[in-house]
């Protein structure tokens, strides 16, 4: 492989997707988000340090890094990185488009500098109480298809100062992908989205969405004119479809053995929209309850598009899992909320350069494998190829006889790049 043609190519469509995200930005903005996507990509690190040590510069290191902590600081990055990037996957979003919204966290367990440092329940950690802040990421997909499209990452605090709620940062992330989806797509949510005041915000009757929500049980639903609890109705349906499940969760496979049925309900305060209850038994000692705005019946294909649609969240925690993994989040050590925040744009910058402009254009294909070939995976390519695409690009930039130097562009033009296009 010639590696010093290919580090070129890569380098060239980094110029171009990191101007069109940066459009509004400053001079110096634009340089740093250039840098920092490549920086991110050639190092697999989020460190300043590293981002820095892999421009190969003649400027020393802790100038390179004042110099990006300064650009970090600036106010508009997050939002341009987020208007851009949804600009450009905007046609990528169709009807029936999964817009899977992730609740998740950073843990920072030694960190005590770190500004809004807060306290939040570790998902990996069987909901143990650590320090840290919390994250709010959105990813689409289609059903049955490996390609997704990341649309929105940010990390909020309770003890920030602007902070409202909750339910404000999840309303605010829907509320920003919407506006440039044109509403197209079906939201999935955990059962941190079962929440009164996000049902009512979906509902409402100016801006209806629709959704398939995983219910905790504890809800009350209007079933047969009466009001009855959700568990309590769930636990005596009847599941006549059954079907067998394999879930890989860190390399081990576990089969489930399932059944399902659903039933026609209302919300109660919403007797106005008619919604409906999928029901899964066989994934644990409760059933999975699954609220949404899809019309159900009696059909198998039915009730499994619904099932399958909501499972995809398994794909999905394996791409939150790939951000934080493949580019070492936990361990970011920038001490400024706004700093963090942009750092997030920044890694979704980067997500969407791997996962849309190289793994989605037909045109970047034979690039892409050049890239997983140098990835060299003793046990062939995964499943979840990404992590392979980011040890490939980072191989190729390491090994090119002619070290990477950003390249001044003419940021004018860049917005008439389409980077939605394959």
């Amino acid at each position: 492989m010639n590696y010093s043609k290919t580090a070129r190519k890569l380098l060239s469509k980094i110029n171009e997707f990191s101007g069109y995200v940066s459009t509004k930005l400053d001079k110096t903005a634009k340089r740093f988000i250039c840098e920092g996507i490549y920086g991110i990509l050639s190092s697999q690190s989020v460190l300043l340090t590293e981002m820095g040590r892999s421009l190969d510069s003649n400027v020393s290191l802790k100038k390179i890094e004042e110099r990006y902590c300064r650009q970090l600081n600036k106010e508009k990055i997050w939002q341009e990185i987020h208007i851009n990037v949804l600009r450009s996957a905007s046609s990528r979003i169709k009807e029936n488009s999964l817009l899977i919204l992730d609740l998740g966290d950073i843990e920072k367990k030694y960190a005590d500098k770190m500004q809004y440092l807060a306290k939040v329940r570790d998902g990996s950690q069987q909901g143990a109480i650590v320090k840290g802040y919390w994250t709010n990421q959105v990813i689409a997909t289609e059903l049955n298809s490996r390609e997704v499209i990341p649309l929105y990452s940010d990390l909020y605090s309770q003890n920030s100062p602007d902070f409202k709620s909750d339910n404000e940062e999840i309303i605010r992330a829907i509320d920003m992908v919407s506006s440039h989806t044109s509403n197209r797509g079906i939201w999935v949510i955990d059962r941190g989205g079962d929440r009164e005041v996000l049902y009512k915000y979906l509902l409402s009757k100016n801006d209806q969405k629709r959704f398939i929500i995983r219910m905790v049980g504890n809800r009350d639903l209007i079933y047969n004119n009466k009001r009855q609890n959700a568990l309590k109705l769930a636990e005596q349906i009847k599941c006549p479809y059954k079907q067998t499940i394999a879930k890989e969760d860190r390399g081990k496979e576990k089969v489930y053995h399932i059944s399902y049925g659903y039933l026609r309900v209302k919300l109660p305060g919403h007797l106005d929209r008619q919604l409906y209850m999928l029901v899964v038994k066989g994934f644990g000692n409760k059933p999975m309850m699954i609220l949404t705005t899809e019309p159900l019946r009696r059909n198998r294909k039915v009730l499994q598009r619904i099932l399958e649609s909501y499972l995809t969240r398994w794909k999905i925690e394996e791409t939150i899992r790939f951000i934080k993994q493949g580019y070492d989040l936990e361990n970011i050590r920038i001490l400024t909320y706004r700093r963090l925040r942009n750092m997030m744009a920044l890694l979704l910058a980067v997500f969407y350069f791997i996962a849309v402009i190289l793994n989605g254009s037909y045109k970047l294909k034979i690039l892409v494998g050049n890239l997983l070939y140098e990835a060299k995976r003793v046990f062939g390519i995964p499943n979840f190829l990404y992590y392979a695409i980011g040890d490939g690009l980072s191989a190729i930039f390491s090994k090119s006889p002619n070290k990477i130097r950003v390249k001044k562009n003419d940021w004018s033009d860049q917005l008439k790049l389409n980077f939605g296009a394959t």
